[in-house]
């Protein structure tokens, strides 16, 4: 990425990622370390976009399977997402951050509607902005939703953050000698089934030639080292 020029960048994280090392809810000291992380993109001349998943409050997918409409429990997904994204802009703007929720589904004493052309206005003077809700529609995830409006908003990248460095053949976790893949294209991607995204998100992306890195969001600093110009952090794709 060029530096010549103010750059924006769409950054996902999974709601996973804000319960720590609890099984559910939302851990006050990691969504500190994450605004930490965020705050100090405001260094590179960078404009920022944040969507939050809400896997940490609840999974619409897995509740359907076991029996409750799948429209219902998308919603109440996307009010997962809420709560994880007005639980950030606090600490955002505790670190100074000049933040603004929207979202996709009304919800006016909490967040600003979702409308492209706001969202790009706040972007424009250099606010943080947390698109909350999803897309606002039942059947679509929160990476689709990222990948969304990452084009909309005309986005430079999107960035997933993990808790793995990048991508990988098998899962880090478990298997010592899983290889890191360094580039990826999307139709790699789709090849070899890598669940970075769902197939939406990824189809997204590659029809609107939107890049993606995947990096570990939880290692202090990971984000802004590679956002300076270390490429060697995560994995790409495009």
């Amino acid at each position: 990425m060029s530096q010549n020029k103010r750059r924006r960048v769409l950054l996902k994280l999974s709601g996973e990622i804000l319960s720590g090392s609890q099984p559910q809810g939302v851990d006050p000291k990691i969504a500190q370390q994450l605004a930490r992380e965020v705050a100090r993109l405001k260094e590179l001349n960078i404009d920022i976009g944040i969507v939050l998943g809400a896997g940490n409050i609840f999974r619409g997918r897995d509740a359907s399977e076991k029996g409750m409409d799948r429209v219902t429990a998308d919603y109440i997904g996307m009010v997962g997402t809420i709560i994880n994204s007005v639980t950030l802009q606090d600490s955002l703007e505790q670190f100074g951050c000049q933040t603004r929720t929207l979202s996709g589904i009304d919800i006016p004493k909490i967040a600003e509607p979702y409308i492209r052309r706001r969202a790009i206005r706040h972007l424009d003077k250099e606010r943080i902005v947390i698109i909350a809700g999803g897309t606002g529609n039942p059947f679509f995830s929160t990476d689709s939703a990222a990948a969304l409006r990452a084009a909309e908003l005309n986005c430079d990248l999107l960035i997933k953050g993990t808790k793995v460095d990048g991508i990988f053949d098998s899962d880090p976790n478990t298997n010592p000698d899983a290889k890191k893949f360094k580039s990826l294209s999307f139709s790699q991607v789709l090849e070899k089934e890598l669940a970075i995204m769902d197939l939406t998100a990824i189809t997204l992306c590659k029809e609107n030639k939107m890049p993606i890195r995947v990096l570990d969001i939880t290692k202090e600093d990971n984000l802004f080292n590679f956002l300076d110009g270390n490429s060697e952090i995560g994995t790409s794709v495009e």
